[in-house]
């Protein structure tokens, strides 16, 4: 087993060292709430660090912190939706065209499952088809990479905090390879140094207050982990 693996999630000790290092840097800039595992609100992903700063009269701020410690995994979270979908389009022409040829070479291929023959549909993948299997294999990569590989580029676009930090070892950091909008924490003597700085997001105060609730319960959750305390000790029989 990897002497890396830190606990039964499978995380390392390199990236628990960084959301550590990341938990210092936040608290020393004056986020007072932090929390590690946040589920963000307005989309589906969590955050290995969230953190929240009273600002007194000005207004508050919300950051994220993702912390990468391997190019796979900087590179998988690091796609462009509208390049993936472009790519798609063109994967998906060429298979109506394939799908089209097929229909006419082998019209042994149709299945008649439908009242009218126009909507009957067809396997393709009897013949075992080179060019079309190569089509298919294409269709689910660029499926995956749309819909499970642009995560950097979502956050910033639904607005999730004001501000976005990737954090990474010194020999990772690339500048190209930083996403638009995001500011780069580079490890360095046991602390991060800001390489770049982020770009500032407009949040509504709605979304701000819910930022600062989703730390509070993942904050709790680690709390209750700690003590030993399960979801049975915290519901009473009576409650509805």
């Amino acid at each position: 087993m990897d002497q890396r693996l830190k606990n039964g999630r499978g995380e390392t000790e390199a990236h628990s060292r960084l959301k550590r290092l990341a938990l210092l840097w936040a608290q020393r800039q004056g986020y007072a709430a932090c929390a590690l595992e946040v589920t963000l609100p307005r989309c589906r992903y969590r955050a290995d660090l969230a953190a929240y700063r009273a600002n007194g009269k000005w207004p508050s701020v919300t950051a994220v912190f993702e912390c990468k410690q391997a190019p796979v995994d900087l590179r998988r979270d690091n796609g462009c939706a509208s390049t993936a979908m472009r790519r798609l389009e063109k994967v998906h022409q060429r298979r109506e065209i394939l799908e089209r040829n097929l229909r006419i070479h082998y019209p042994a291929l149709r299945i008649q499952d439908s009242l009218f023959a126009e909507f009957d549909s067809h396997n393709f993948e009897a013949i075992d088809h080179r060019g079309y299997k190569q089509v298919l294999r294409q269709t689910r990569a660029l499926h995956n990479r749309l819909y499970d590989c642009t995560k950097f580029e979502t956050l910033i676009r639904y607005r999730c905090a004001n501000l976005f930090f990737l954090v990474l070892p010194a020999e990772l950091f690339r500048a190209p390879e930083i996403p638009i909008g995001w500011g780069a924490l580079i490890e360095s003597n046991d602390d991060l140094v800001l390489e770049r700085k982020p770009i500032w997001h407009e949040t509504d105060p709605e979304n701000q207050t819910r930022f600062l609730e989703r730390i509070a319960r993942a904050g709790t959750r680690t709390l209750n982990r700690s003590l030993n305390i399960g979801f049975e000790n915290v519901t009473s029989p009576g409650r509805h």
